[in-house]
Formats: C-alpha cells, structure tokens, sequence
C-alpha cells in the first residue's frame, strides 16, 4: 500500500511527538518526586486571570490540538482511508468495539458507585504514544497496519469528543450555546461565499471559543466544529485547510500535548499509593484499557469481517489487529483529559491519572513485545498455543457434532490469515 505524502508527513510527526511525550512524562513525575515538589506542583496551580495555569492548558491551548484532530478528520474523510467506505469501515468496526468494551469493562466494576462517571477514561487511546510506540519497530510494521491504527485512533478520538459533548457537560446556557453555534453558522457562510482568508475563521473561533466556554458545554469542541467550516477546497498543498493542518502539527506534538502532559503528569507519589489502587475505579481503567481495548478492537473487528460489512487489507493479518488494540490501550492524553472532567476529588484524579499511567506503559510494552514478535517470526508461523487450546476444548466437547465443527472453524480461521 502506498502511502500518501500527507499521511507520511503526519506519521513522522506523531512519531517522534510520541517519544517527545514520554521523556517529557518521565521529567514532570521525576520533579514531581524531587526536593522541589512543593513549589513544582504550586507553579501549574498558580492563578492566573482566575483559572490555574493547568486550566488554560486543559480548555484553551488543548482546544488547538481539537482544532488539528478536526482537520485530519475532515481529510480523511475527504481523501484519506475514511473516503472509501470499505476501507474506512475496518477501523470504524475497531473503534466501536474498541470503546464499547473497555466502558463496559468499566462499568461493570462501577456501576451504581461514585466513581461510574469515569466510564469514558479507557475508552480513549492516545495517537501520538500509539504512533510513537509503533513506530520504533521499524521499516517491518505493514503500511497497512500504519493506516489501520492511525485511523482507528482518529475515529477513536472523534469518538472521545462526542463523549465529552454528550455526557460530560454540566449544566448548559443555552444563550452563550446559540451565540456559539450562531458565530459557527456566519463562518459557514464565509466558507460558502469562497472567502479563503484564514483570518476571519481564527477570530470567529476565538470568539466562538469564549461563548463555548462559557456555554457548560466543553470549550475544547470548539476546535472540531471550527475545522469543519475552514475551506477544503480541493484539499490540495495550496488549500486553506491543508495550510492550516500543516502548520498545526508541530506545535500541537511539540509544544500543546508536552506541555499538557507535563502539566497533568505532576502526581507526587506518596508511599502509600499503590493504596488506592485498591478500588473498583483503578481495576476498571487498568483492565478497560489493557484487555479491554485489544478484546474489543479484534472481537468487532472479526464481527465485521465475518458479517460482510468490512474486508481485511492483504498484508493486514488477525495477529495485527490484535497487536494495534494493545497499542490502542495507551489512553495516556484523552484518558487523563476526561478524568478532569468526570470526577472532583483530587483524591480520586490523582489515583485515576496513575491507573491511567499503569495501564498505558502496560499496554505500550505489551504490544511492542507481541508486534516485535510476530514481525520477526517466520511467515507461515501459527499461534500453536491458541491452537492447542482450542482443539482441546472443542475435542472435550465431542466435535463429531456438526454444529460444533463449524463453530471450531468460525472461531480458529481468522487467526491464520
């Protein structure tokens, strides 16, 4: 599969974003934990203009990185892997299953307690660290499976942000929402009319930022519905969309998402803290993200390739997908920014945000060991362990019955692709 210059260019910047990210991760917990913790911490709480330092971060330069995610979106539509149906619907598959599961992992630890809100944190993954991780394998990973991921993390993230818009919106002034929506309106026209100054766009968005903001709904989604009336054009180098898309991507993975996790990742770790491991929630985003992701990316991802609705590319096996929805349980960004906005207590974010921080170096391992290992074997190689183990419970089950051979089969085929 060839890949498009543009997508080439997005995927080298996610990926060395990704590494940026952890570095800057290790540093902000390594300050966090030094001699200079106290003042360190009290920096991001600092008050400015009546919001912390974090708080703009988190509502206002993050509304940049939406703004970014947007325009990809808006792309991939329009000519990337989401422009074709049959192409695209291999990663929407993913992407549902892939958020579905690990909420009902959640969920099913968490229902009726205080902390059921927080059903949204491993429902996200992280494109940069995701990108970043897959990255390091080398010239061996498909293109296919570059695509694959990258495009189940954008839906993924599409996802997160109607998440976000639907449940994690507090109460809404419905005058600021239509003033809003109104400022998002004229700039559609402007789009409309062929006005292709870039200008009149970022000050109809700054302006419809602050009416978002003040809306109840999340400001962030401002940047997403911006994108989408910024001209497309022809989506070529010279378009507004494209200019605009490719300023944004090193500022966003070398500057937005660094300072936001340095930000976020400020967590003085006491003694005791493995403690507070000890809670529904904690278990709920660990095992959300880490067997929840993989399970429900592979599982409707064989449903939709079994149904009809979707095909596996040639170069793409099962073993593949199974290793992108490890890599997909790095929640990391999106996890911890809906953590801020699902819970209150300090006490509970700060054990979320290291559960998040558990389950996404868990996944990040998991699934470079297990891609590193099925890149590196020989072709042909089956999974002779699953095999065993499948032969063994269905043999148990007297497989003379019709019905149970075609179910064995249902169940083992895919693997061997």
């Amino acid at each position: 599969m060839k890949l498009t210059k543009t997508f080439k260019a997005f995927f080298e910047n996610e990926k060395s974003g990704g590494l940026l990210l952890l570095f800057v991760t290790i540093i902000s917990l390594y300050a966090a934990n030094s001699a200079y913790s106290a003042e360190y911490i009290a920096f991001w709480e600092k008050d400015l203009g009546g919001h912390s330092i974090t708080h703009w971060i988190n509502d206002g330069l993050m509304t940049i990185f939406f703004l970014l995610i947007g325009l990809e979106l808006e792309r991939e539509i329009y000519h990337g892997e989401l422009s074709n149906i049959k192409n695209a619907s291999l990663p929407i598959m993913a992407a549902f299953g892939g958020m579905l599961v690990p909420a009902a992992v959640f969920l099913a630890l968490n229902f009726g307690t205080t902390t059921q809100n927080g059903a949204g944190i491993p429902m996200a993954t992280d494109i940069a660290f995701a990108i970043g991780i897959l990255s390091l394998l080398g010239s061996k990973v498909p293109s296919s499976l570059k695509v694959f991921l990258t495009a189940l993390a954008v839906i993924d993230d599409l996802g997160a942000i109607i998440v976000i818009a639907i449940f994690y919106t507090t109460s809404i002034s419905f005058v600021n929402l239509a003033i809003a929506l109104g400022i998002w309106g004229l700039l559609f026209v402007l789009n409309r009319m062929k006005v292709y100054n870039l200008i009149p766009y970022l000050i109809g968005g700054v302006v419809m930022w602050y009416f978002m903001l003040n809306s109840g709904v999340h400001a962030t989604i401002t940047g997403v519905i911006l994108a989408f009336v910024i001209p497309f054009g022809d989506g070529g180098e010279k378009s507004t969309s494209y200019k605009l898309q490719h300023f944004l991507h090193k500022p966003v993975a070398f500057f937005i998402l660094p300072l936001f996790a340095v930000a976020n990742t400020c967590i003085a770790i006491e003694s005791n803290w493995h403690e507070g491991l000890n809670h529904p929630n904690a278990f709920g985003i660990i095992l959300g993200l880490v067997i929840g992701k993989p399970l429900g990316i592979a599982l409707f991802s064989s449903i939709g390739v079994s149904a009809g609705l979707c095909a596996l590319p040639k170069n793409l096996k099962w073993a593949h997908i199974l290793g992108a929805g490890m890599l997909g349980g790095i929640g990391f960004t999106m996890s911890i920014f809906i953590t801020l906005l699902a819970f209150n207590d300090p006490e509970t974010i700060l054990y979320s945000k290291i559960s998040i921080l558990i389950a996404s170096v868990l996944s990040g391992v998991f699934g470079f060991a297990y891609l590193k290992y099925i890149l590196t074997k020989k072709e042909g190689a089956r999974f002779w362990y699953m095999d065993f183990m499948v032969n063994k419970v269905f043999d148990f089950a007297q497989t003379d019955n019709h019905n149970i051979i075609n179910l064995k089969n249902k169940i083992t085929s895919p693997f061997y692709r």
